[in-house]
C-alpha cells in the first residue's frame, strides 16, 4: 500500500468505534513480541495539559542525553506527528511497514477469534511501541488516549505515572461526575510506581488518593 492508502486503512478502523478494555491490546502485543517491554516509560493522563506535559517531559529527558520516544494524540496536521523520537516524526515508510505487519498479525488473530477487531487507537498504539523497539529508544513518554484505566496505553508498566488537571471531558465514556472521570484517569496508577499529580479539585483528589 502507498502511504495515503495506509493512512486511509487506519482511519477506516474508526468504524469499530471506541472500545474500552485491554483484551485487544494484550493479544496484539503478544503476537508482536510485546514491544512495550523493551524500553522504559512515563505514562501521562489527565484532562488539561497532558499533551504539553508529555512534550515537556520528553524534552527534559532528551536534554539529559536519552533517546526518547513520544506518543501523543490527536495530531494537528499529519498522522506522523503522533509518534516521534528525539523530535523527529516517524517516516511515512515506517508507517507503511509497521501497518503491514500489524495487519498481518491481526488477520491471524481474527482467524482464531472472530471477536477480535482492533480499533484505530489500539493499532496506532501498537505501531508506536513497535517503532520505539525497532529504533532502540531508551524511554518513551506515552500520553493516554482517553481516560486511563481501560485505555490501550495502560498495558505499560511505567517508571512514573503523571496525572495532570482533571475536569469534565468525554462524559459519555468516562462518567457524568468528576469523581467518575477521576476514577478512570487514576486507573493508570499502579502498585509500587511513583505518581506525580498536578493540582486537582478536591473531589478528584479524593478519588486519586484512594
Amino acid at each position: 500500500m502507498s502511504y495515503s492508502e495506509t493512512v486511509n486503512y487506519l482511519y477506516n478502523l474508526q468504524r469499530h468505534g471506541i472500545k474500552f478494555g485491554l483484551d485487544n491490546i494484550i493479544r496484539l502485543m503478544s503476537v508482536l513480541d510485546n514491544p512495550h517491554e523493551s524500553f522504559l516509560s512515563v505514562h501521562v493522563a489527565g484532562t488539561n495539559g497532558k499533551g504539553s506535559t508529555s512534550a515537556m517531559i520528553a524534552s527534559i529527558l532528551q536534554a539529559a542525553g536519552l533517546r526518547v520516544g513520544l506518543f501523543t494524540s490527536p495530531h494537528l496536521v499529519s498522522f506522523t506527528e503522533r509518534i516521534r523520537i528525539n523530535d523527529e516524526e516517524i517516516t511515512e515508510d515506517e508507517v507503511i511497514s509497521l501497518t503491514d505487519e500489524i495487519r498481518e498479525k491481526s488477520s491471524r488473530l481474527k482467524a482464531q477469534s472472530s471477536d477480535f477487531s482492533p480499533t484505530f487507537f489500539e493499532v496506532v498504539t501498537a505501531m508506536a511501541f513497535m517503532y520505539f523497539k525497532r529504533r532502540k529508544i531508551e524511554i518513551a513518554v506515552v500520553e493516554v488516549g482517553m481516560g486511563g484505566r481501560l485505555d490501550a496505553t495502560n498495558i505499560i508498566i511505567p517508571e512514573v505515572s503523571v496525572i495532570t488537571s482533571i475536569s469534565y471531558d468525554h462524559k459519555e465514556f468516562l462518567g457524568n461526575t468528576l469523581k467518575e472521570i477521576a476514577n478512570e484517569k487514576a486507573g493508570i496508577i499502579k502498585d509500587g510506581i511513583p505518581v506525580v499529580i498536578s493540582y486537582q479539585e478536591p473531589e478528584a483528589m479524593e478519588v486519586i488518593e484512594k
